[in-house]
């Protein structure tokens, strides 16, 4: 049998990206943000596309279909019906709605005439949450498993679950809009004056710096939930059916205290406040998981959706023994809706057959761009940098003993992330027994708010030895706690502290990844996965006796992960990382001029 192409687009909402796959092999994947530079890009992904035909080795006339995420008819007929609804005059926004109807529901004459001249073959159209739904089971290793679906919206459904057996889906239950999990937490996010859509990883990590005191409120008087997870929002509280904004005065009334600033100071009532959403989050998702499993009969779990990455409840699904085995789509958001709709085209249209994986066929999500020693030597001089080249063992020994010589490193490696997170391609790591190293990457490295916590890397086979009941969390979407004997004795006065003076107190071997509630958000490392990372962990432990290392994303605040040479040089030189490692060259901070440095930095790091 030929080969069969498949190429997924996701685009015009947010997270704009595209997967092409041989058959059901997924050959390349990339978000469109990591080409233009701006952060959640949302138009035609031209560049993603460029790269996965050229990853396939195909021209356009060789893809048999094209599929899209979500189906625009669907998402005109709810903004169209909520706007009827929500709108006390209607007809003075009808021009925005026009205006969305002839760019959106113009999606496929767009596609065959404007970004995708000549193709001959079909555009299928998938829906938003069969998309997440696809995306999660069909690479994961389980034949059979329950699957769930929580995101801020799709055409009309917030929250689905469904049952994945072989290559057949079925959906079985949804919640609708407008009571949405995922504007519930956006709503709070806006409310502690950080951006929706962006902003609400920070709400997550600024939980474990307050208390839960306002739970029992917002459960009471802005989001009801029954035993099956059914969400019931207060919606005299919320804008978000036609507005701009997610919440009102009267959300802010129920609190007394009005939204902050987005540069404000941080109070303890937003720490608790943070407490308090997640908490409420953690309830229903862990209601509608129990829900889910009882409905289908499989306690294998399989998740997407925005909500998906709240990488804390994931932890707790498994530590509760709601759920005997999770698998959760690396690229969650609707970046990997491309993924979905691509595999719904493989298996449902083109007839393809599925064949479980062991581990699960997503290649640890290194399906972006790489580049040849010879494409960075070229970059490298052309801007006159200086670097020394390594064989790979001795890089190794160079990267580690750097280290632990406490220096930071920007670490550039084969393929690219597909997803939000740095799994070691395009990474910035440090040693994390440094207490003093969350303050440094956070404000001279990240140049982001100093609450922020680092994840750690660490080798499989030790895992158990300093984290608790995780064996395997290949994707650094699950959060657990630092095992009791690796966590130092606090003294009283320590335990009093509150808000961000609770990061002056080391609590564990590892402090710089042990958050203040003795969490850890970690990605596990294996050899057949993750190839030189877990060389580097294996000569860092040889050396210290610790297999870990922190790992953060390869980019500063506001900027998307670095994907080019380029991108990985100019952040170097823009930020005060120590070393940076491109393939096989090693350049180190101290040996270089002024090479690419933004004007806006150059006080900054004269000073520094």
């Amino acid at each position: 049998m030929s080969s069969v192409y498949t190429l997924g687009i996701s685009s015009f909402y947010h997270d704009s990206s595209a997967v092409i796959l041989q058959n059901d092999n997924i050959i390349a994947a990339a978000q469109e943000e990591r080409f233009t530079r701006k952060k959640f890009e949302k138009s035609f992904p031209k560049y993603s596309v460029d790269f996965c035909l050229k990853e396939a080795g195909i021209t356009l006339d060789e893809v048999h279909s094209v599929a899209f995420y979500e189906d625009p008819l669907l998402k005109w007929d709810r903004l169209f019906t909520t706007y009827k609804h929500f709108q006390p005059h209607p007809f003075k926004g009808l021009s925005k709605l026009t205006k969305w109807l002839d760019h959106k529901l113009k999606v496929e004459d767009q596609i065959f005439h404007q970004y995708l001249k000549g193709f001959k073959g079909d555009i299928l159209f998938s829906q938003h949450h069969l998309s997440h739904a696809a995306s999660a089971f069909y690479p994961s290793p389980f034949e059979e498993a329950t699957i769930l679906i929580i995101d801020g919206i799709g055409e009309w459904s917030c929250t689905t679950i469904a049952y994945g057996k072989n290559k057949k889906i079925e959906l079985l239950a949804e919640q609708r809009f407008p009571h949405s999990i995922g504007f519930l937490y956006s709503s709070f996010t806006q409310y502690l004056g950080f951006k929706v859509d962006n902003g609400e990883y920070k709400v997550m990590g600024l939980a474990p710096y307050g208390k839960p005191i306002y739970s029992d409120k917002i459960l009471s008087e802005v989001a009801r939930v029954n035993e099956e997870g059914e969400l019931d929002l207060n919606l005299e509280l919320f804008d978000f059916m036609t507005g701009s904004q997610m919440i009102n005065t009267k959300f802010e009334e129920v609190f007394e205290q009005p939204r902050r600033k987005q540069e404000e100071k941080l109070e303890q009532f937003h720490f608790d406040m943070a407490a308090s959403i997640q908490e409420v989050v953690e309830i229903i998702i862990q209601k509608i998981a129990k829900y889910a499993v009882e409905l289908t009969g499989n306690r294998k779990l399989v998740m997407a959706g925005g909500v998906a990455l709240n990488c804390v409840s994931n932890g707790k699904l498994l530590r509760e023994s709601i759920v005997d085995e999770l698998w959760i789509q690396p690229c969650s958001g609707d970046a990997g809706g491309a993924l979905g709709a691509a595999l719904v085209a493989a298996y449902q249209e083109h007839g393809l057959e599925r064949v479980v994986s062991k581990e699960d066929s997503q290649k640890g999500s290194y399906l972006g761009p790489r580049f040849s020693d010879e494409e960075i030597q070229k970059t490298l001089e052309a801007f006159d940098f200086s670097y020394d080249k390594y064989e790979t063992s001795e890089l190794i020994d160079q990267v580690t003993d750097r280290i632990i010589d406490g220096k930071v490193i920007g670490f550039f490696h084969g393929r690219m992330e597909y997803g939000p997170r740095a799994l070691g391609a395009r990474s910035i790591i440090a040693d994390p027994r440094n207490r003093e190293m969350q303050e440094v990457l956070n404000l001279k490295i990240k140049f982001r708010e100093s609450f922020r916590p680092f994840a750690p890397i660490v080798l499989e086979s030790a895992t158990l030895n300093w984290f608790e009941k995780l064996k395997s969390s290949p994707y650094m979407l699950l959060t657990t706690q630092v095992k009791q004997e690796k966590l130092f004795d606090i003294s009283e006065e320590d335990r009093q502290k509150t808000g961000t003076d609770l990061l002056s107190v080391a609590r564990s071997e590892v402090p710089a990844i042990t958050h203040v509630n003795e969490s850890a958000r970690l990605q596990t490392i294996t050899k057949e996965r993750n190839g030189i990372v877990f060389d580097l962990l294996s000569s860092f432990e040889k050396k210290t006796g610790c297999p870990i290392l922190i790992n953060t994303s390869f980019n500063i605040r506001g900027e998307p992960i670095v994907c080019t040479p380029y991108d990985a040089l100019q952040c170097f030189m823009n930020t005060n990382m120590d070393v940076l490692v491109l393939e096989n060259f090693i350049l180190s901070k101290e040996k270089q001029g002024k090479q690419l440095i933004k004007k806006e930095f150059m006080d900054y790091l004269n000073n520094g």
